[in-house]
């Protein structure tokens, strides 16, 4: 095991089918912790992703799960259920494939959502789902991190302290923040756990791969470019992190 100044984790929620920035912020960590017991958000990506068309990124279309909330508005994310999983897997494998069916790389990106789809009908839960795309999508980009769940770790329920008690439960002495996060982050619970903060900045300019990274799916960076020059970028990013 890495010396924990050494090791970074990223904190974040199952997303369905991840977008760009969350994917290469997910691939620049060591380990990601799955925020999986906090309360289910439904304008969240839990269960929605925005699939661009491949030669119109400008344009896109929702995929959704239809999510049942066992216990209403105060459902963590790991308790939510698929409505009905086996419409799910039909929605998960048909949208993606009409929107990236010409692409070069589709099957390739179709062979490793496979499992993906059957983990929606073998295991009923939407953070399963989430957890299994970006999964996907981390295997085809030959990520080498590690993955655990928040939910089998002890941490405070103060939202900054949270984030720190976490980090150093999986030995990290880096956290990467992204920019949403930096506006609330409180640094004192970081820094009285001698931990480092590192702001996650993908590139600001939308073009190329990186057109739309924070609304739509890495799938379409996927199909367009293809997972050797998304990775190449996510490298070139890293180095600059």
């Amino acid at each position: 095991m890495d010396a924990p100044a050494a090791r970074s984790c990223a904190i974040h929620q199952p997303n369905l089918l991840p977008r760009l920035s969350t994917l290469a912020k997910l691939y620049a960590a060591d380990v990601w912790v799955i925020l999986d017991d906090v309360q289910f958000a439904r304008r969240d990506y839990q269960h929605r992703a925005r699939l661009a068309v491949l030669d119109h990124p400008e344009q896109h279309q929702w995929l959704s799960l239809e999510t049942h909330l066992p216990y209403g508005r105060a459902t963590l994310i790991r308790d939510a259920r698929l409505a009905d999983p086996a419409r799910a897997a039909r929605r998960l494998s048909q949208l993606p494939a009409q929107h990236y069916q010409l692409s070069d790389y589709w099957p390739l990106l179709q062979a490793v959502l496979e499992p993906a789809v059957h983990a929606v009908t073998e295991t009923g839960r939407t953070a399963a789902a989430a957890e299994a795309t970006t999964r996907a999508l981390l295997n085809l980009l030959r990520w080498h991190g590690s993955i655990v769940r928040s939910g089998d770790l002890s941490a405070s329920s103060d939202r900054s302290m949270r984030l720190a008690d976490l980090t150093a439960a999986v030995n990290a002495g880096t956290y990467l923040c992204g920019t949403g996060g930096l506006r609330y982050l409180d640094h004192g619970p970081f820094e009285e756990r001698q931990l480092n903060i590192c702001a996650f900045r993908p590139p600001s300019a939308s073009e190329k791969l990186w057109t739309a990274a924070s609304k739509v799916s890495a799938l379409w960076a996927l199909a367009a470019y293809g997972p050797t020059v998304v990775a190449a970028a996510f490298n070139d990013l890293l180095a600059e992190t």
